[in-house]
């Protein structure tokens, strides 16, 4: 990504990581169509509960991930042969290790953070089943995750995406095949889950190992190297602290839905998937922005980076704002596809026509948080983004509730955050020490 014109190099790029994204959402919303077309609204909103907690653990690694990608990038990037070798088997120790750590800590601990939350106690049982066998397969997730980081670091965006197709494929029949025709349950959901993923990890996991390219994943070389871990760390644990963090603002916000009970909970569970059909894409322009930068820095040309920025802002709010028209246009279609209980229906058009238009702002504010991170310097894009998408939310949420105890509250609260932490973003980028890279 050193080479060639720019905005062709981003969009090339970011065009496998965008259908890919779209396969990953599949999992969860092929799960939400069958349980609430299947198993009924209160099902729908077990799911939903759990799915806030998934991504706190889940984030704390992602945020490893990004670090081991800025870092590999940076190393081919600069055509440094021993610094990707050593990074890539350093990654794959610390995600080995972290894979086991989360599943302990995850089966261990779902039932009181449920409990914190204030699950009602008719979806309770649901969401601890479901909750418990997804962090019994975590770690396939994980390895996936950690594979596809690399390839992606070394420009290789398509490989990640034909695999996610397969899990996603394999998901989407097995969902059926458990649920539909032998009415197994919620567990079941989950199962399917597991399977698929461990799927996709092998994929993974073999692609890199019978690799001829630098990158190649030697499996008695595995191991940590300390000072590519630091330098990792440097970058992975401000980003795992934010996506953690995150999670846990967004924690709060499940229990603010929670006490408009189960019909508004379901309703954002159906939100959630209708979200990642739109945020992922946008998320997928900020991780080109991400490899593209490191590359480019990695390689001392700033002046591409200054370009692809420019670039890749337009394209990410060109693409949000024609999503968001469709979306906002069959609104009832979408949510009426999980389920046709009225109050569901009437909680998830409200979510949609309330968030939807407003998504441009996050194209923005992923674009510049890519750069930053692909720099290098991941500190300070986490806590712009912490200050504003976990305090800020929190805060408007709270003291709007007050005087208006309405689900409207959370949708400005996520608006204002939004718009917030991209003005505080653009400014890191304008006058920030984010050029010196690592």
């Amino acid at each position: 990504m050193t080479e060639g014109v720019i905005w062709r190099q981003i969009l090339v790029f970011s065009f496998p990581l965008i259908i890919g994204n779209m396969f990953q959402q599949l999992y969860n919303t092929v799960d939400s169509l069958i349980i609430g077309n299947f198993l009924g609204g209160k099902a729908l909103a077990a799911v939903g509960a759990g799915t806030v907690i998934l991504h706190i653990m889940i984030g704390l690694f992602s945020g490893f991930a990004t670090g081991a990608g800025v870092v590999i990038a940076q190393f081919f990037g600069s055509r440094d042969e021993w610094g990707v070798r050593e990074s890539v088997h350093t990654t794959a120790a610390f995600t080995i290790c972290v894979g086991i750590a989360i599943t302990a800590l995850g089966i261990s601990a779902c039932g009181e953070v449920l409990h914190l939350i204030s699950t009602p106690g008719e979806v309770f049982a649901d969401a601890l089943v479901y909750l418990r066998i997804y962090f019994a397969g975590i770690l396939p997730l994980l390895v996936y995750n950690m594979g596809a980081s690399i390839l992606r670091a070394v420009g290789d965006s398509r490989t990640p995406l034909y695999y996610l197709a397969i899990a996603a494929i394999l998901n989407t029949v097995l969902d059926y095949f458990f649920v539909a025709y032998l009415k197994m349950g919620i567990a079941s959901v989950a199962a399917a889950t597991f399977i698929a993923q461990t799927t996709a990890a092998a994929m993974v996991a073999r692609k890199l190992i019978i690799s001829t390219e630098v990158y190649r994943l030697d499996v008695h070389r595995v191991r940590f190297n300390a000072a590519i871990l630091r330098r990792i760390l440097r970058v992975g644990v401000p980003a795992g602290l934010q996506s953690t963090l995150m999670g846990a603002s967004n924690l709060v916000v499940q229990s603010r839905i929670n006490s408009f009970g189960t019909s508004a909970m379901a309703a954002w569970s159906v939100y959630g998937k209708i979200d990642g059909m739109l945020v992922m894409p946008l998320m997928s322009f900020g991780l080109a922005m991400m490899t593209f930068t490191g590359q480019n820095i990695g390689a001392g040309a700033l002046d591409r980076v200054y370009s692809g920025i420019k670039s890749g802002i337009k394209m990410s709010c060109s693409l949000a704002v024609v999503l968001s028209s469709l979306i906002c246009l069959f609104n009832y279609q979408l949510v009426a596809i999980f389920t046709d209980e009225p109050e569901i229906l009437n909680y998830g058009r409200s979510m949609v026509l309330g968030m939807i238009p407003f998504y441009f702002i996050i194209g923005i504010m992923h674009s510049f948080s890519g750069v930053i991170n692909g720099s290098g310097h991941s500190l300070p894009a986490m806590l712009i983004m912490l200050s504003n998408l976990c305090l800020v939310r929190i805060a408007i949420l709270h003291f709007e509730y007050l005087l208006i105890p309405d689900i409207r509250v959370v949708f400005h609260s996520y608006i204002a955050s939004w718009s917030i932490c991209s003005l505080g973003l653009w400014a890191y980028y304008r006058w920030g020490g984010w050029r010196k890279g690592l």
